[in-house]
């Protein structure tokens, strides 16, 4: 068959060349040993914590390089895209400090351009035109119908699934039945032409695990649709050579798929780039691990880590402990230095899934969040609480001082700087008693009440202490002392330990009493500093309701 015949019939307004493509989309001029790297995920979905983690590598590996790094959509599936889809990606990226060199947004088409599948549909077929002139793409006529038979015959004999070989029907069709086809307005798709053989096999070596064996491809695999729009493999190949990637970071899922990507870029002329498989992330479910899933797992949407005010730091240092495993020792040998001063390596990656550990990200958390300075808190909460929770915020921006001060009451100990907030939804467990309005406090507090005090007991330290607050000096446990020793109350704490019989209980009884009334809780930072904050009008208010409930 004269195979520039076919071409013309199948492509006949179709001018453009590869070698005309080569010239629009030069080598890009960068650094010996720079990577260009790429995120490309599809706009039908939330962003997946296991996008994030590959977008993070991608990222890094090209600015430790002195690279590119770009955002390219494949959106060649219009039927699952979002609305929408395209600004969530680029939002839920930057929430966490991902930023691109190039790409589908303002400032970032560059000469690589366009970066949406959806507008490159001209510079695939010329790249299938020229396969198709090179006699290694053909027009398949074949019906659903058709091909599922094909797949039960294949399943009665136990042979491969696919289309190849005997099995491949329009692989030998001449150009007189093609044309008689396509003239008649018979839809068809373009496949391959594979020259793959059953017994040959391919060497690929991952940096991760070294060099595996595999099968060549063999597969007459669709090139373009019936709307000549290309399928994922051929738009990958094409995609990643004419923007001038030279590594590509993706799931060790696609592993499988490497013959079918190495044959095409080869039959195109293309250079292959580098593939690094990274391991999915997991979960531990009871005893085995599975990878995260975005139906059972809210912790599998990277926008669960934002919602819950993990700060951004956090995320990024603990994906890098699982990214490579010496990061945690250089942390440590390095412990003010920035983790953007770590390079990523390939060997020190996992060969096996990647398990994400909740209780560890909060632990790492928990110590970035007490290297924060008490400004840079109150920056990083009010951001959050703006976005989701609006009586955190409303409190903050009403009292700036006040706000300032709780900040100090969970962040230190005297000197010491505590450790027990993970996250700022944490704030709102921990602390609704100071964030909450009043309304909302008197609906939904439950008094930590000890079994051990008597409601009569209870009242009558509430209504003694609401004669007088004492906070209008900086003397109320003193003044506290004096108030309960008529009551009964022990003011000096060694005494009642050598002696509890003789009083009804202890200043800190007392105390507790108070707190209790006051926030709900038997356990909180210092209470004075707590009422101080919560204003004489709301303590006030707090004791009369924990009277009523009484």
């Amino acid at each position: 068959m004269d195979q520039n015949k076919l071409a013309e019939l199948i492509f006949p307004n179709l001018t453009g060349t590869v070698a005309e493509l080569e010239v629009r989309f030069p080598k890009r001029n960068l650094p010996e040993g720079a990577y260009v790297t790429r995120f490309a995920p599809s706009p039908t979905g939330y962003m997946h914590i296991g996008g994030l983690y590959a977008a993070m590598i991608s990222s890094r590996f090209a600015s430790q390089t002195g690279g590119a790094f770009y955002l390219r959509i494949e959106d060649t599936d219009k039927k699952r895209e979002l609305e929408g889809g395209v600004d969530e990606i680029i939002q839920s990226l930057a929430g966490y400090a991902i930023a691109f060199d190039e790409g589908p947004f303002p400032g970032g088409e560059k000469g690589y351009g366009p970066y949406k599948q959806s507008e490159r549909k001209e510079i695939y077929q010329i790249c299938v035109k020229e396969l198709m002139r090179a006699g290694f793409a053909y027009p398949c006529f074949c019906t659903a119908k058709e091909l599922e038979q094909v797949r039960k015959e294949q399943e009665e004999k136990k042979d491969d699934i696919g289309y190849y070989g005997a099995y491949a029907s329009c692989r030998n069709l001449t150009y007189e039945q093609i044309k008689e086809k396509v003239d008649a307005g018979v839809p068809y798709v373009v496949r391959l032409k594979s020259p793959g053989k059953e017994e040959k096999h391919i060497v690929y070596t991952d940096p991760i695990r070294g060099k595996i064996e595999m099968p060549e491809n063999r597969m007459d695999i669709v090139l373009l649709k019936s709307d000549g729009i290309p399928t994922y493999h051929f738009a990958h190949v094409v995609d990643d050579h004419f923007m001038r990637t030279n590594l590509v970071v993706r799931g060790d899922e696609w592993m499988a798929s490497y013959p079918v990507h190495k044959q095409m870029f080869d039959l195109c002329g293309f250079e292959e780039p580098d593939f690094l498989h990274i391991s999915p992330i997991m979960k531990m479910d009871g005893t085995a691990k599975r990878k995260l899933s975005k139906r059972k797992d809210p912790e599998a949407g990277a926008s669960y880590y934002l919602e819950q005010g993990f700060p951004v730091e956090s995320v990024r240092e603990y994906l890098l402990t699982i990214a490579n495993s010496d990061y945690e020792e250089w942390h440590m040998k390095n412990p003010d230095k920035k983790e953007e001063e770590f390079s990523l390596s390939f060997h020190k990656m996992p060969v096996s899934g990647a398990l994400f550990d909740l209780i560890k990200l909060k632990n790492v958390s928990k110590e970035i969040i007490a290297g924060f300075s008490i400004a840079e808190c109150e920056r990083k909460i009010l951001t959050w609480a703006k976005e989701y929770e609006p009586d955190l915020y409303q409190f903050a921006d009403l009292h700036k001082e006040q706000f300032q001060e709780t900040i100090s009451l969970w962040k230190m100990s005297g000197k010491k700087v505590r450790k027990d907030v993970a996250k700022w939804s944490d704030l709102i467990q921990m602390f609704d008693y100071l964030y909450q309005p009043q309304e909302k406090f008197e609906q939904s507090v439950t008094y930590e009440i000890d079994e051990k005090y008597t409601k009569d007991q209870l009242r009558e330290a509430v209504c003694a202490y609401k004669k007088n607050l004492f906070l209008d000096t900086d003397q109320w446990f003193e003044q506290m002392k004096a108030l309960g020793e008529p009551m009964g109350y022990c003011p000096n704490m060694k005494e009642y330990k050598k002696n509890p019989e003789a009083y009804r209980g202890s200043i800190s009884d007392l105390c507790t009493i108070v707190r209790v009334a006051v926030t709900g809780h038997k356990n909180s930072p210092d209470l004075y500093t707590i009422m101080k904050v919560l204003g004489e009008e709301t303590v006030q208010r707090r004791l009369d309701h924990f009277l009523e409930q009484l």
